[in-house]
């Protein structure tokens, strides 16, 4: 495994730390303000479309996307996405302004890789031009939705038409302003083997019967414009066209759909993560306590190369499972893809509460970032898994791996 970036990667680094430089750190003052206005609830910060523009014209969009996709994609790897995946993650929104942001991320690779040419006419291109945002629908309040098999939300036909009855919760980006498409996990084929049972379909978000129930907070924050919501679907009616690949195939489209997303979220943590380092040895270089800096206080030090290695680790086994996806796939390089599932957000979030404890009052503050860090990478020990799902089938994998092998 050779990790050295290439020439284009380096450029496009050099190009995207510039811009963060530009563009980005100057507005993160700006941008939380906006958006923790109650009088700003569920708008977009008024400066996105225009950061959009112009990281557009410098060529910064859509850079997730992988190069199997062909015209759709900017023609990158995973391994050469990770260290700029990395980048935008030191502030969480900006993947937005680059286009890169979930659930947009994981959608518009569904769409590319499953969707119809009908489909990705009216859906995709919009996506990949970020003229719209959209949802992805699949966690349900009665049932453990980590197994996607317990979904009970029905997709049944009716004429030509499907009609969709059920509850969903955990919705992220369902109330943006743009958010215009959801895509939709339930039951379709009721009688069929558990994998086979479940569907993909696509709703348009003001089709009649989608109700917000409510919106749910993340730690007491609302996260607009986007946020998270529970939703009702009643008698929902959709055509039998925005069906996605076939009846019977939302796992797989499922499946398909998590593997990059989770590592992209991995990427972004690790970002979080050395970005708390650096502003935890700014903090511990800058404040005296008992006439001594706190960077000459041995536990300080050690809490600074502790979590140096560990981020170093996290980072080179992301860079490892995102070198065996380009290689090997995602379904190969799915034992990596659950390890820095687990790894990532624990990390980033060990490293957040350092940060957090040498800031003493002002770290569980909004005056630096390293808060928001430590919320966002506990939430994402949930989001797309809990670790105990991950580590289950990763021990499960492991065992029967190794007692198939012979004995030394």
């Amino acid at each position: 495994m050779i990790f050295d970036h290439t020439d284009k990667v380096k450029a496009l680094i050099a190009r995207l730390e510039a811009f963060m430089d530009e563009h980005i750190y100057p507005n993160e003052a700006d941008f939380h303000d906006f958006v923790h206005d109650p009088a700003n609830l569920w708008r977009e910060w008024p400066k996105m479309d225009a950061l959009k523009a112009e990281a557009r014209a410098q060529g910064l969009w859509n850079l997730f996307l992988p190069h199997e996709y062909g015209a759709f994609s900017p023609g990158l790897t995973n391994l050469e996405y990770a260290p700029l995946a990395e980048i935008m993650g030191r502030v969480p929104w900006s993947s937005q302004v680059f286009n890169c942001s979930a659930p947009d991320t994981g959608n518009m690779e569904v769409l590319a890789k499953y969707g119809s040419p009908e489909q990705q006419a009216r859906w995709l291109t919009p996506l990949l031009n970020g003229e719209i945002r959209s949802a992805y629908v699949m966690t349900e309040p009665q049932v453990a939705s980590s197994d996607a098999t317990n979904l009970e939300l029905t997709i049944l036909p009716d004429g030509d038409d499907y009609v969709l009855n059920g509850r969903k919760w955990w919705i992220s980006g369902v109330r943006h302003p743009k958010c215009d498409l959801m895509l939709v996990m339930g039951k379709t084929l009721l009688d069929n083997p558990r994998h086979q049972q479940h569907s993909t379909i696509i709703v348009p978000r003001d089709t009649p019967g989608v109700t917000i129930v409510r919106h749910q907070t993340v730690f007491g924050s609302m996260n607009s414009p986007g946020g998270e919501s529970e939703l009702r679907f009643e008698n929902v009616r959709v055509p039998k066209s925005n069906l996605i690949l076939g009846e019977g195939r939302g796992f797989e489209i499922a499946q398909g759909r998590l593997g990059p997303g989770r590592i992209h979220h991995c990427m972004r943590s690790i970002g979080q993560a050395q970005r708390a380092l650096e502003i935890m040895a700014r903090r511990a270089e800058s404040r005296v306590a008992f006439g001594r800096k706190l960077s000459e206080q041995g536990s300080i030090r050690q809490d600074v190369a502790k979590s140096f290695c560990e981020i170093e680790m996290a980072r080179l086994l992301t860079l490892k499972a995102a070198d065996q996806m380009d290689r090997h796939g995602n379904k190969v390089a799915k034992d990596l893809i659950a390890a820095i599932k687990v790894i990532a957000p624990q990390m980033a979030q060990t490293v957040a509460d350092r940060a957090i404890q040498v800031h003493g009052g002002m770290g569980v503050s909004d005056d630096t970032p390293v808060a928001g860090f430590f919320t966002l990478n506990r939430f994402l020990r949930i989001a797309d898994g809990p670790d105990e799902v991950h580590m289950n089938q990763l021990g499960k994998q492991k065992i029967r791996e190794y007692n198939s092998q012979n004995a030394r």
